[in-house]
């Protein structure tokens, strides 16, 4: 189980929305590489950079910023956000991005993420991004009718390395993750499954942990991490020491 700070990159900067509301931006630095750099610092084993220009455009914007932090940073990094086509997901692994993440692909084009996991087996995460138990796309302003566990179903035996799943009523809202949806995805399904949305604190951590049973395998957290309200080497470091104090002796 690991603690993955997000980087949102809006306009080239570092920001928080609340709900993916790109009109309810707090700018966090104008520097994102230097960001990058600070959770390096405190021990992040992985970074989660989102291109939200991108991800309601359609298109990659943020390319430059994206670049700097995957040239600063020595730890793998994820993107998501803006990611339609083969040709972009080439050139953001050649940039030196760890795994891309698709998510609105998913929806509109099947046929990408079943080459996308072929020609770059383990580099491909499914993002599922949810309101009230149904799929959000398009960077979360348009809702669809399909369910979560379906999208989820659907992909499973494609070689997807991992789902990142996302509440979007509780994201950057401080309000605690959904531990009884994540946990039941988690059940569903055989795919690694990364948490995202809501964590506002130690708590919430722990709470997530404890899912790691059903195969939760780590978590993502932004605004509490730039509010203050959560230390990011405080939630590695109690992290690794309940995982340390509940292996079996021997």
């Amino acid at each position: 189980m690991i603690v993955i700070p997000a980087i949102d990159l809006k306009d080239g900067r570092c920001v928080r929305l609340q709900q993916g509301r790109m009109s309810k931006e707090v700018v966090y630095s104008e520097a994102p590489q230097e960001m990058a750099l600070k959770w390096c610092q405190e021990g992040a084993e992985r970074l989660h950079l989102v291109d939200l220009n991108g991800a309601v455009e359609g298109r990659p914007f943020n390319q430059e910023a994206i670049k700097r932090i995957a040239e600063a940073v020595p730890i793998p990094v994820q993107l998501g956000g803006g990611i339609r086509d083969i040709k972009t997901i080439e050139t953001y692994l050649g940039l030196g991005i760890n795994r891309v993440i698709l998510g609105t692909a998913a929806y509109r084009d099947p046929g990408l993420i079943a080459t996308a996991c072929r020609r770059f087996p383990d580099r491909i995460i499914l993002g599922i991004d949810a309101r009230e138990g149904l799929v959000s796309i398009e960077g979360w302003t348009e809702d669809t009718n399909i369910p979560v566990f379906d999208i989820a179903r659907k992909y499973e035996d494609l070689g997807i390395s991992a789902i990142i799943y996302t509440d979007i009523q509780r994201d950057g809202m401080g309000t605690g993750p959904n531990i009884e949806a994540t946990r039941n995805l988690a059940e569903a399904i055989d795919i690694p499954l990364i948490a995202s949305g809501g964590i506002s604190g130690i708590d919430d951590v722990k709470n997530i942990l404890s899912l790691k049973r059903y195969g939760v395998t780590g978590m993502i957290t932004g605004k509490a991490l730039y509010e203050g309200t959560l230390s990011l080497a405080d939630a590695i470091g109690t992290v690794k020491q309940i995982i340390i104090q509940q292996a079996p002796k021997k």
